[in-house]
C-alpha cells in the first residue's frame, strides 16, 4: 500500500482531522494543527510569513541527499577510476579552491568554483581516459563519453542544491534542478552500475545486472516523493492528502521511468546477443524474463504508488495488478523452469519426463501463486485460507516427489509440513511453525544425505561430509530463527543466540570456501568455488535483517552490536587473502564499536561511559590489535610487496590502536582535553614509527613462525644483492624530539609554568636534534658534531624562551642569537678543514687511487657545506617566524588593552544596553586601526624586531647562495624566495621607516633588483665567453649585442620603478601613467636575447596592469565612501 501521506482520500477508509499529518517537523519543531480557516491564529503573522504561505516555494535543506548519494557516489568513484590521476588532481585542486572561497564567505565564487572544477575534470577525463580505445565502435565510445558527461553534470546539479543562497535567490531554478535530478539519475546510475559490474565480472549476464540495478533505482526514485522545496501547507486542507503539485516527478517522468524499467534491459540484451537470441529455449526464455520480471516488480511497486500517473482509482489499480500479475507470474515461472531449474539443477530431478515438467510446474507456479496471494493480502476469509492450505500441501508433495523423496514411506511428511506452514500463515500459530521446522529439517537432512553424504570429495581443505554437517546446522538455525523471533520478549535471548550462531557458522563456511578458492584457484574463474558477489550479498542481507529486527525490538542492542561486527567482518576477505582475516576483523570491530553501538540510554540525550570503562575499552582495543599482529603483518607485506620491518609493524599497530580509540574519546570524553591530547600523542607516535622505522631490539620484537618464515626468504638478496646497512638508531632521537614537542604543545609537559622545566626541555630538544643531524647527515665530519649540537641547543633555547619568556630571558636571548650567528661562519669554515689538511699532507703520494680519493673528499666537503647552509637557513627561518608571531601577538594584546581603557573611560551607561559580543566587536573595530611605534614596544623587548630582521636577511641570503650552488641561479627561484622578506619588522635601526603599509615593498624590489642584476651578469657573461648570439656568429661586433640588450633592459625600468614606488607609498597617481609605460615592455619581450629581460618585460606589463586596477579600485571605493 502507499504511504499514508501519498494515499488518495478515497483509498483510505477514514482519517480524522486529529490524525491528519501536519508536517510539524518542517519548521524544526512542533506547530499547532493547521486549520482550513485562513483567518485562524495559525496563519497570523508578519507579511513575510503570509507571502511564504501563498508561495509554492518553501526554502529548506535538500532532504534526499542519502538517496542521491547511494546512486551518485559510486558513479563518481567509478569515473575517477576511469579518469586516473589527472582527473583526481584536477578535481582536488578545484575543490580546494572552492572550499577556500566558501570559507571566505564568497558563496557565488564557491558555487562557480565547484562547477568549473567539474568542467575541468571532465575535460581532463576526455584526454586521460581510455574510453575511445576500449570500445571498438565509435558510436559506442561517443555514447559512453556522453554518459560520463551526463553523470558529471548530475553531480554538479546535486552539489548546487546544497547552496542555500540559490534557494533564496532562485527558487524556481532549485525546483527544476531537483526535478531534473530525480528524472535523470535512474538512467545514468543504472547504466554506470551495470558498466562497472560488467568490467568486474564479465559480460555473461550483463542484461540481468542492468535489470537488477534498474529495479533498485526505480524503487529509490520513481516511487512518489515529496519535494524538499515546494510548500506543504496545502496538506492540512485535504485530510492529509498530498496534492500532485508538491511531488517531485510528474506523470511524464514517471512514464519514462516505467518504459526504461520494462524495455531497456530487453533492448540491451537484444543488441548484445542478437546473433544467438533464438538459438535455444534458454535464450528465448531470457527475452521473456528480462521483460516480465521488471513487469512483476512494477506491479509490486504500484502498491507504493508507482502507477499514480495511470489512475488513482484503487479498484482499477487492484484489477490491473491481479490480471497482469497472474499472466506475468505464469510466464516467469515457465521461463525459470527452462532457464534455471532444468538447465542447472536437472541432475537432482528424479522424475522422468514428461511427469517432471508437470510436477516442477505445479511446485513453482503453485508456490509463487500462494506467495503472491499472501503478499497482496488476498488470504483473509475461510475459503481463501482453505485454498491456500490445500495449495501449500500440493506444492510440498509435488516438490518432494521431484527431488526423489520416497513416495510410499515418507510422502505424508512433506504434505504435513506444508499443512503446518500454511496453518502458521493463516492462524499465526507458533506451534505450527515449529512443527514445520522439525519436518522441514528432516526433509533437508534426507536430501543432503541422499545426494552428498557418501561422496569422497575434499573442498577447501575439508571433506564434503564435514561441510554437509556445517551446512545442515546452518540451515536448521535459519529455519528456527523466524519462529524464535515471534516468541514473547522474555525469550528474545533465544533469537539472539540463534542469530549469532548462524552468523558464526555462515562466516566460517564462507571464509573456508572463499579463502581457499582464492589461494588454490587464483586466476581460474571456472574453478572458483564461492564468488565474491555471494559474500557481498549475504553480508548486506544479514545487516538488513539485523536492522529490521532491531527496529521491531526483537533483539537487544548487544546482539545488534555482535551481529553487525560479524557480518561486516566478512567483507575483509574480499581485500586480504588470509585464512584468519575474518576473525581478526571481527575481534577488532567488537573492540572498537562498543562506544558507538552500546551505551545508548533513551532516558538521556547522550549516555556517557565512566572513566574506568574508557580505560577498560582502550585496553581491550590495544590487546585486540596486538592479537591481530600477524594479520597486520600479512596485510603490510601484501601492500609493500616485501616483509615490513619491526618498526613499521609496531607503528601500524600503534596507529590502529589510536584510531580505534577515537570513538571512545569523540563520543564519550569529548569534554576531557587530556584524553584528546593523549590520543593525538598516540597516533603521532605510531605515524613516526611508520615513517622512521626505528630499529627494534630483538627482546621487544615479536617473531612468530609466520614472520620468521617471511623474513627468511632470499629473494631480496638474489634480486638486489647485499646492501650496506645505514645506521638507523638516530631515528629514535628524532622521534623523541618530535614527541617531546607535541607533548609540550598539548600541555602534557607543563613547560609554560616552570622555568627550570622549560630550560631542561629546550636543552634536551636541542641535544636530540643535534645528535640526530650529526649522525644522519655529517657522519664523516666528526669535528662538526660538537658545533652542530651547540647550534641546535641555541636554536631550541631561543625558540622556547621567545615563545614562553621568563624574567631574565629578554636580557639573555640576544646573546644566544649572537652566539648562533657567530657559530655559522665558524662551522662553515671548519667543515672540511681537517680533511683538506690531511689531503695536503699526503700530497707526496702520486697514486691514481689517491687522486680519486681526494676528488671524492672534496665533493663530500662541498656537499656537507651545502647541507650546513640548508640547516642554518632553516634555523634562521624558524627564528624569524617565531619573532614575527610574537610581535603580532604583542601588538594585538596592546590593541586590546587600549580598547579596554577607552571603554572604561567612556562609562558604563551606554555599554549596559549592548550585548557583550557586540561590545567586544565594537572594541575591536575601534582599536584595530592605529599601530604602535617602536618606543611603545621598548619595555617589552626592543631587540626582537632587529633580531627578526637579521634572521630574515640571513635566511634570504643563504637561500640565494643555495639557489646559485644547487640550480645555477634559477630564474624561477626568486619568486619563491622573495616572500621570505615578508617576515621583516619595523625597528629603530635597520628599517626605521618600514611599517605595515610597506610590507610588500621588499618583495617587489628584490625581485626587480635580482632580475636586473642577473640580466646584466648574463649579458656580460655572453660577451666574455663569446656566446652573444647571431651578432657574433655573423661577425658582428660585441657592442651591438650589448647595446641592444641593455637598451631593452632599460625600457623595462619605468614600469618597475613606478610600481615599486606605488607599493611603498600607495599614493594614487594618474590612471594614464602606468598605462603609458606598459608598451615600453613589449620590445623587451619580443626582441631581447636574454630570458631574464623577457621576464622583466612580462613583469612590467603585470605591474602596470596591477597598479592601474588597484588605483581604480581605490578610486571607486573612495567614491562609495563619499
Amino acid at each position: 500500500m502507499m504511504p499514508p501521506e501519498l494515499q488518495p482520500r478515497s483509498y483510505r477508509p477514514f482519517i480524522s482531522s486529529a490524525s491528519a499529518p501536519t508536517f510539524s517537523n518542517f519548521n524544526g519543531g512542533h506547530s499547532p494543527e493547521r486549520s482550513p480557516n485562513p483567518n485562524s491564529s495559525s496563519f497570523r503573522g508578519n507579511g513575510r510569513s503570509r507571502s511564504m504561505g501563498k508561495s509554492r516555494f518553501s526554502p529548506s535543506s535538500f532532504m534526499h541527499n542519502a538517496r542521491i548519494a547511494i546512486a551518485l557516489v559510486p558513479c563518481a568513484a567509478f569515473l575517477l577510476d576511469l579518469g586516473g590521476t589527472p582527473v583526481v588532481a584536477t578535481l582536488t585542486l578545484g575543490l580546494m579552491i572552492a572550499y577556500i572561497l566558501d570559507s571566505l564567505n564568497f558563496k557565488s565564487g564557491s558555487f562557480f568554483g565547484v562547477w568549473f572544477s567539474l568542467i575541468a575534470a571532465q575535460i581532463a577525463f576526455f584526454f586521460s581516459s581510455s574510453i575511445f580505445s576500449t570500445f571498438n565502435s565509435i558510436p559506442l565510445s561517443l555514447l559512453a563519453a556522453f554518459l560520463c558527461a551526463e553523470t558529471n553534470f548530475l553531480i554538479g546539479v546535486w552539489a548546487s542544491l546544497q547552496f542555500k543562497w540559490i534557494q533564496i535567490e532562485n527558487p524556481s531554478i532549485v525546483l527544476a534542478l531537483e526535478r531534473l535530478l530525480f528524472a535523470c539519475v535512474p538512467f545514468a546510475a543504472s547504466s554506470l552500475f551495470a558498466w562497472a559490474t560488467i568490467s568486474a565480472v564479465g559480460m555473461n549476464h550483463a542484461s540481468y545486472y542492468l535489470m537488477a540495478f534498474n529495479c533498485v533505482f526505480y524503487w529509490l526514485f520513481s516511487i512518489p516523493r515529496i519535494s524538499s522545496f515546494k510548500s506543504k501547507q496545502e496538506v492540512g486542507y485535504h485530510g492529509g492528502e498530498v496534492p500532485d503539485e508538491i511531488l517531485i516527478l510528474g506523470a511524464l517522468e514517471s512514464c519514462f521511468h516505467t518504459l526504461n524499467l520494462l524495455f531497456f534491459p530487453l533492448v540491451f540484451h537484444i543488441a548484445s546477443h542478437y546473433s544467438v537470441m533464438f538459438s535455444s529455449a534458454a535464450s528465448v526464455s531470457d527475452l521473456f524474463l528480462l521483460f516480465f520480471i521488471p513487469f512483476l516488480f512494477q506491479l509490486y511497486a504500484s502498491t507504493r504508488g508507482a502507477l499514480w500517473w495511470v489512475t488513482k482509482n484503487s479498484h482499477q489499480l487492484q484489477s490491473i495488478r491481479m490480471v497482469n500479475g497472474a499472466i506475468s507470474l505464469v510466464v516467469v515461472v515457465i521461463c525459470l523452469e527452462v532457464r534455471v531449474v532444468f538447465h542447472s539443477f536437472g541432475r537432482y530431478i528424479q522424475v522422468p519426463p514428461p511427469l517432471n515438467y508437470l510436477l516442477v510446474t505445479i511446485t513453482m507456479l503453485g508456490g509463487a501463486s500462494a506467495a503472491g496471494a499472501y503478499a497482496v493480502g488476498m488470504i483473509g476469509d475461510a475459503f481463501s485460507s482453505m485454498a491456500f492450505t490445500a495449495l501449500a500441501v500440493l506444492v510440498s508433495a509435488a516438490g518432494a516427489i521431484v527431488v526423489g523423496f520416497p513416495i510410499l514411506e515418507f510422502l505424508p511428511l512433506p504434505a504435513v509440513s506444508g499443512f503446518y506452514l500454511a496453518r502458521f500463515f493463516t492462524k499465526k500459530s507458533l506451534s505450527s511453525y515449529f512443527t514445520f521446522v522439525v519436518l522441514g529439517s528432516l526433509m533437508v537432512i534426507w536430501f543432503v544425505v541422499h545426494n552428498f553424504w557418501d561422496l569422497n570429495i575434499w573442498l577447501a581443505g575439508m571433506s564434503l561430509k564435514s561441510f554437509c554437517k556445517l551446512i545442515l546446522v546452518d540451515v536448521v538455525l535459519a529455519m528456527v530463527v523466524p519462529g524464535l523471533a515471534l516468541l514473547p520478549s522474555k525469550l528474545h535471548f533465544l533469537t539472539e543466540v540463534g542469530l549469532i550462531s548462524h552468523a558464526l557458522l555462515l562466516s566460517y563456511i564462507e571464509n573456508r570456501f572463499f579463502s581457499y578458492s582464492s589461494i588454490y584457484y587464483y586466476g581460474l574463474d571456472e574453478d572458483v568455488m564461492y564468488p565474491s558477489y555471494m559474500v557481498i550479498m549475504t553480508t548486506f542481507l544479514g545487516l538488513a535483517l539485523v536492522r529490521r529486527l532491531s527496529v521491531d525490538q526483537r533483539i537487544g542492542p548487544k546482539a545488534v552490536w555482535v551481529l553487525t561486527c560479524l557480518y561486516s567482518s566478512k567483507l575483509a576477505m574480499l581485500f586480504i587473502s588470509s585464512k584468519s582475516v575474518v576473525w581478526v576483523t571481527a575481534i577488532l570491530l567488537l573492540a572498537v564499536s562498543p562506544p558507538l553501538l552500546l551505551y545508548k540510554d533513551k532516558s538521556r540525550l547522550a549516555s556517557k561511559m565512566k572513566a574506568w570503562q574508557g580505560y577498560a575499552h582502550a585496553t581491550v582495543v590495544a590487546l585486540s590489535v596486538w592479537f591481530c599482529r600477524e594479520t597486520i603483518f600479512e596485510a603490510l607485506q601484501w601492500w609493500n610487496g616485501r616483509s615490513p620491518s619491526d618498526g613499521l609493524l609496531l607503528g601500524f599497530c600503534i596507529v590502529l590502536t589510536g584510531l580505534a580509540c577515537v570513538p571512545i574519546v569523540a563520543v564519550h570524553f569529548s569534554h576531557v582535553l587530556s584524553a584528546k591530547r593523549c590520543l593525538v600523542l598516540v597516533v603521532a607516535t605510531g605515524l613516526l614509527f611508520m615513517l622512521m622505522e626505528p630499529p627494534i631490539p630483538l627482546s621487544w620484537a615479536y617473531r612468530s613462525d609466520l614472520i620468521k618464515a617471511a623474513r627468511q626468504s632470499s629473494d631480496d638478496i638474489s634480486i638486489y644483492g647485499f646492501v650496506a646497512a645505514k645506521p638507523t638508531w638516530p631515528s629514535w632521537l628524532l622521534i623523541a624530539a618530535i614527541l617531546l614537542t607535541l607533548a609540550a604543545v598539548t600541555s602534557i609537559i607543563p613547560i609554560n609554568y616552570m622555568v627550570e622545566l622549560r630550560a631542561v626541555y629546550s636543552v634536551a630538544i636541542g641535544i636530540a636534534l643535534g645528535i640526530y643531524i650529526s649522525a644522519e647527515y655529517f657522519l664523516q665530519a666528526a669535528v662538526l658534531h660538537a658545533l652542530i649540537v651547540i647550534t641546535m641547543v641555541c636554536a631550541s633555547v631561543f625558540a622556547v624562551f621567545t615563545h614562553f619568556p621568563s624574567a631574565s630571558s629578554t636580557r639573555l636571548l640576544p646573546w644566544v642569537f649572537a652566539l648562533l650567528v657567530a657559530l655559522f661562519p665558524v662551522t662553515y669554515l671548519l667543515e672540511g678543514q681537517m680533511r683538506i689538511k690531511s689531503i695536503l699532507a699526503d700530497s707526496a703520494f702520486e697514486d691514481m687511487v689517491e687522486e680519486d680519493y681526494k676528488l671524492t673528499t672534496l665533493l663530500a666537503i662541498e656537499g656537507a657545506r651545502t647541507s650546513l647552509l640548508g640547516l642554518y637557513a632553516a634555523i634562521f627561518m624558524l627564528i624569524a617566524l617565531e619573532i614575527k608571531f610574537e610581535l603580532a601577538s604583542l601588538l594585538r594584546d596592546k590593541a586590546f588593552e587600549k580598547g579596554g581603557k577607552h571603554n572604561n573611560q567612556s562609562g558604563q551607561s551606554s555599554s549596559t544596553n549592548f550585548p557583550v559580543k557586540m561590545r567586544f566587536m565594537q572594541q575591536r573595530r575601534a582599536t584595530t586601526g592605529p599601530t604602535f611605534t617602536i618606543k611603545r614596544m621598548a619595555a617589552e623587548g626592543a631587540w626582537m624586531p632587529a633580531v627578526g630582521n637579521v634572521a630574515t636577511v640571513m635566511c634570504f641570503a643563504i637561500c640565494l647562495i643555495l639557489n646559485v650552488s644547487l640550480t645555477g641561479g634559477s630564474n624561477r627561484a626568486i619568486f619563491f624566495l622573495a616572500p621570505i622578506l615578508l617576515l621583516l619588522n619595523q625597528d629603530s635601526d635597520l628599517v626605521a621607516g618600514f611599517g605595515d603599509k610597506q610590507r610588500y615593498f621588499p618583495v617587489t624590489i628584490v625581485i626587480s633588483a635580482y632580475l636586473v642584476l642577473t640580466s646584466l651578469y648574463s649579458i656580460w657573461e655572453d660577451i666574455w665567453h663569446g656566446n652573444a648570439g647571431w651578432g657574433l656568429e655573423i661577425g658582428g661586433p660585441d657592442w651591438f649585442f650589448a647595446v641592444k640588450n641593455l637598451a631593452l633592459l632599460i625600457l623595462t625600468f619605468p614600469s618597475h620603478i613606478l610600481f615599486n614606488r606605488f607599493v611603498w607609498s600607495y599614493t594614487k597617481q594618474t590612471d594614464s601613467t602606468p598605462l603609458l609605460t606598459l608598451p615600453l615592455n613589449l620590445p623587451s619581450i619580443i626582441m631581447t636575447d636574454e630570458i631574464k629581460v623577457k621576464i622583466l618585460g612580462l613583469l612590467g606589463i603585470i605591474y602596470s596592469l596591477a597598479q592601474y586596477l588597484i588605483s581604480r579600485q581605490q578610486y571607486i571605493t573612495g567614491l562609495k565612501y563619499i
